[in-house]
């Protein structure tokens, strides 16, 4: 009996020093139309990624005052230096193949949940109908 005690507080030892797993935090969820507007820089070059065009349509809501219909204010990508990492965060996170040639090609309604989980921050992205 005083093995099967032995085992049964070391297995409780090993459960109570786990770490816990956490679950990633939503920072920011917001939809945004993307528009002509939006697949531009500043400087009339036309953007080729879905990255970037995501970045500008954050830039011309935040900095520039350009928004289509249906485009929603985030608490994140107001920060320039936010918008700057929004390619890694995009990297970091996930974004389909469809998807990004729809926001590469415009005229598309997109969702983007921002996470932290707590070593990162990392950006999903998905076309809505």
């Amino acid at each position: 009996m005083k093995i099967a005690n032995m085992i049964l507080a070391a297995a409780a030892a090993l459960v109570l020093s786990a770490p816990i797993a956490k679950a990633d935090d939503l920072l920011a969820d917001y939809v945004a139309f993307i528009g002509r507007d939006d697949l531009y820089n500043s400087k009339g070059a036309r953007l080729r990624e879905p990255w970037q065009i995501l970045r500008q349509d954050r830039a011309n809501y935040h900095r520039f005052g350009i928004s289509q219909p249906g485009d929603e204010w985030d608490p994140v990508f107001q920060d320039k230096g936010n918008r700057a990492i929004m390619e890694n965060m995009i990297r970091r996170g996930s974004i389909a193949q469809a998807a990004g040639r729809s926001i590469v090609q415009g005229g598309v309604m997109v969702r983007v949940k921002v996470y932290d989980n707590g070593s990162r921050d990392y950006v999903r992205v998905s076309v809505t109908r």
